[in-house]
C-alpha cells in the first residue's frame, strides 16, 4: 500500500504528478535518515562508532599503566587504582552507567599507540603528553587534559646534585618512546651539559638500574617521579633516599586519546572528562549529587540531566541526559579524584597548583553546558 495518498493528482499533468512522486519519496527517505541518525552514532568514515560499540558490549577497554603510584597500579590484592584508572572509571559510568564495567589492559609506552589503532582499546587513559607529532601522525585524537605536568629530575638525596648544571658527565635514565628523550637532549644540550643516557622500555628494568647505580639522574614526569619516590621500598631507605631537583624541562599535558576518525565517540568521552571540572565548580561531591538534583539553579539541574520547566536537557552527545549525575556518583569531581589519588594526604603529597580551578589560579576551565 502506497504510504503517500495519491487522489488529489489526478487532474495534473503527468509530469507534475512523477515529479509530485519523487518528492514525496524523497522526503520518505530524508525522515529515515534522520531518524536513524537520531538512534546510532557512527564515526566519521560510516563504520560503528565506538560508542555504540561499548554499549552494546557492555564493557570499556581502558589502555593504562600499571607501574605508576597515584596514577595507574595494581594493588597487592589485583586491584587496580590511581588517577588514571578513576577516569577510565568515570568513562564506564558516564557511557554504561556502571564504573566497575572496565577491562583494563596495562600497556608499555612503546605498545601504547599500536593498541589503540589496531582497537585492542577504546580509550588510552595512560600519563600521555599531547604532542603536535603525536595528534598528526600516530591517528590519535587528544582530548581534554586531565593533569597539567612537567619533566623533572630525580636523583639520590646524598647525591651534590641540585640543580642541571651539575651534572656534567651523568648517565641519565629515561623510558624509551617517550617525549622524555627528546626533552632530555633539548635541555642538556642547550645547557652544553655532555651525559650519557640510558633507555629502558619498561619501569621496572629502569628501577632496577637506578637502584644499581648504573644510572645518576632518573628523569620522567614530575607527577611519575612523585610516584616512584613515594613508593620506593623502605630496605633501600624509602622516600627519603631520593629527591627531586626544584626543575621543569618540559611542558606535559596528560589526558585521554581515542582514535581518529570518530567523533562522536571523542565526544563522549571529552564531556565525561568535563562533567568533573563542572561539577567541582557547581560544588557537586560524589557526596551531595543526590541531594543537588533538587536544586533551584536551573544550570545544576541541567548538568545533572534533571527536567526543570521541561524535559531533562539533552545535548545530543549520545549519553543518557543524567550521564553526568551518574560519573560524579561513581568517582566524584575533579577535586576528589585528585585529592584522593595524588594530593595532599596521599603518598604523593602533590598540591592541585595548576591543576587547580581556573577560579583559583589553575587551567582547568570546563565549557559551558548547554
Amino acid at each position: 500500500m502506497s504510504l503517500f495518498r495519491t487522489r488529489g493528482l489526478g487532474c495534473l499533468p503527468r509530469d507534475m504528478k512523477r515529479l509530485s512522486t519523487i518528492v514525496a519519496y524523497t522526503a520518505l527517505a530524508l525522515v529515515g535518515s534522520l531518524s536513524l541518525a537520531g538512534c546510532f552514532h557512527g564515526s566519521d568514515d560510516g563504520e560503528e562508532s565506538v560508542l555504540d560499540a561499548v554499549v552494546e558490549r557492555g564493557t570499556l577497554n581502558c589502555g593504562v599503566n600499571d607501574a605508576v603510584p597515584g596514577f595507574g597500579f595494581v594493588t597487592t590484592g589485583g586491584e587496580y587504582q590511581g588517577f588514571d584508572i578513576d577516569f577510565c572509571k568515570a568513562v564506564a559510568a558516564g557511557v554504561i552507567g556502571d564504573a566497575n564495567a572496565v577491562e583494563y589492559s596495562p600497556l608499555t609506552t612503546e605498545q601504547r599507540f599500536t593498541a589503540l589503532q589496531s582497537g585492542e582499546i577504546d580509550v588510552l587513559i595512560r600519563n600521555t603528553t599531547w604532542t603536535s607529532s603525536r595528534d598528526g601522525s600516530e591517528g590519535a585524537t587528544f582530548l581534554a587534559t586531565t593533569f597539567y605536568d612537567g619533566q623533572g629530575m630525580m636523583v639520590r638525596a646524598d647525591s651534590n646534585y641540585q640543580e642541571l648544571e651539575d651534572m656534567g658527565g651523568t648517565t641519565i635514565c629515561t623510558l624509551s618512546g617517550t617525549t622524555t628523550e627528546l626533552n632530555l637532549e633539548s635541555q642538556f644540550r642547550a645547557r652544553g651539559i655532555e651525559y650519557t643516557p640510558l633507555s629502558f622500555e619498561e619501569n621496572d628494568t629502569l628501577q632496577q638500574a637506578f637502584t644499581q647505580e648504573r644510572c645518576d639522574g632518573w628523569t620522567s614526569d614530575k607527577s611519575q617521579l612523585a610516584g616512584v619516590r613515594s613508593n620506593w621500598p623502605e630496605g633501600q631507605g624509602g622516600p627519603d633516599a631520593l629527591r627531586i631537583l626544584d626543575v621543569i624541562m618540559s611542558k606535559e599535558p596528560l589526558g585521554p586519546v581515542v582514535r581518529d576518525g570518530d567523533t562522536g565517540w571523542a565526544d563522549a568521552v571529552n564531556w565525561i572528562v568535563i562533567a568533573t571540572i563542572q561539577a567541582e565548580e557547581f560544588g557537586i561531591t560524589s557526596a551531595n549529587v543526590e541531594q543537588m538534583k533538587g536544586s533551584e539553579d536551573p544550570e545544576i539541574l541541567r548538568f545533572l540531566g534533571q527536567p526543570g520547566e521541561g524535559e531533562a536537557f539533552d545535548p545530543g552527545l549520545g549519553l543518557a541526559p543524567d550521564f553526568a549525575a551518574n560519573v560524579i556518583a561513581a568517582v566524584g569531581n575533579y577535586g576528589e579524584i585528585h585529592d584522593r589519588n595524588v594530593g595532599p594526604g596521599s603518598p604523593l603529597d602533590l598540591e592541585r597548583d595548576i591543576n587547580a580551578l581556573w577560579t583559583d589560579g589553575g587551567l582547568l576551565y570546563a565549557p559551558p553546558y548547554r
